[in-house]
């Protein structure tokens, strides 16, 4: 009978979602990525093609008497996938009669799916990869993936520069995000003639086979689907500083502040950060921002840099928000401390 108090609601469950209290969700997450991050319809079904400028044309000075040879630019196409994940909900009729409200009993009881979708899709905006997981879609981690050894040469831009090495070498690593969401940079996808975020569909009531007894019943039934992909149009106005070892993190031996100021000259600065439109947002889990609070307090610091000013704050539609060169910094759980070293490529 175990099956039924995992995936089945019982009159226990129904008394904690009365009207008597609200449900307090502690396994509920911070993902604020998922409220920053912009969504644009896929251009070819659930398939998102765009291109990207890998060279321009060579040009040459003129002279008397002397032609031109013909050049031209060059292009790569890419094509970005969505995937979907459902969740299916099923309320036996026979409780909710039970239930004094019982749209509010449904209510509830959608509550942690939609949860449990927010953190399998911030999950994977980070770590997903199609290589390994067809059926899903290709997060930043799969595109940033291994950081240049050698300088970074404007003339020579590649992806591999826009990761900062932070002297990591074990296994209990972690990231910190410098991402603009905007449609000539990064931006979630959903399936052309679809809509973005979650579906919610009422099925009705549906007979229902009891897998532990035999039988049937009947439930009130909801499915939950929710399409997404990404794309990364111009990799320059991102960064990841990766190899953050945890436990030097908390040792206090990585300089968390030098690796960021490193990652923000990285990005692509036309005119200013946001000046072409978009809005970057900086990602770290809440370990490292305890880290980065505590360094930004350091009395020791301070003193000794005298122009130093630590973290600053805005409000951002009524909420005080901690920034970084007036870059709003975001803490969300989705960030692991127990990632893969990135690796380096020479370029």
């Amino acid at each position: 009978m175990a099956i039924i108090g995992s995936s089945y609601p019982q009159l226990v469950d129904a008394y904690k979602g009365s009207a008597e209290g609200m449900v307090i969700e502690l396994l509920k997450q911070n993902n604020p990525i998922l409220d920053d991050a912009i969504a644009t319809e896929c251009n070819m079904d659930a398939v998102h093609r765009h291109s990207i400028r890998t060279g321009y044309p060579t040009v040459s000075w003129g002279r008397l008497y002397k032609g031109v040879k013909a050049s031209k630019a060059t292009m790569q196409q890419v094509d970005d996938t969505t995937g979907f994940v459902e969740a299916r909900s099923e309320i036996d009729t026979r409780l909710l009669k039970l239930a004094p409200d019982k749209a509010k009993a449904r209510l509830v009881d959608s509550m942690p799916y939609v949860e449990a979708l927010n953190q399998e899709m911030a999950t994977g905006i980070f770590y997903h990869d199609t290589a390994t997981t067809p059926e899903k879609f290709k997060g930043l981690a799969s595109r940033f993936n291994a950081y240049n050894t050698n300088l970074v040469d404007p003339g020579k831009p590649n992806i591999a520069n826009q990761v900062i090495h932070g002297g990591g070498a074990g296994s209990d690593n972690t990231s910190i995000w410098f991402v603009t969401w905007a449609d000539h940079a990064t931006s979630l996808l959903y399936p052309k003639g679809t809509k973005a975020g979650v579906s919610i569909m009422d099925k009705g009531e549906e007979p229902v086979i009891d897998q532990v007894n035999g039988g049937t019943y009947y439930a009130k039934v909801s499915m939950y689907e929710w399409h997404i992909g990404a794309f990364v149009k111009d990799y320059r106005y991102s960064a990841r500083i990766a190899n953050i070892d945890v436990s030097d993190l908390l040792a206090g031996s990585v300089d968390v502040w030098a690796l960021m100021r490193k990652a923000y000259y990285r990005l692509f600065q036309v005119y200013g950060i946001g000046a072409l439109g978009g809005n970057t947002a900086i990602y770290m889990n809440r370990q490292v921002l305890e880290i980065l609070d505590a360094q930004s307090s350091d009395r020791s610091l301070l003193a000794a840099n005298p122009n130093y000013t630590g973290l600053g704050q805005t409000q951002v539609e009524g909420r005080v928000i901690k920034t970084y060169r007036d870059i709003p910094i975001r803490m969300t759980d989705a960030i692991l401390n127990t990632e893969a070293l990135v690796p380096s490529v020479a370029i």
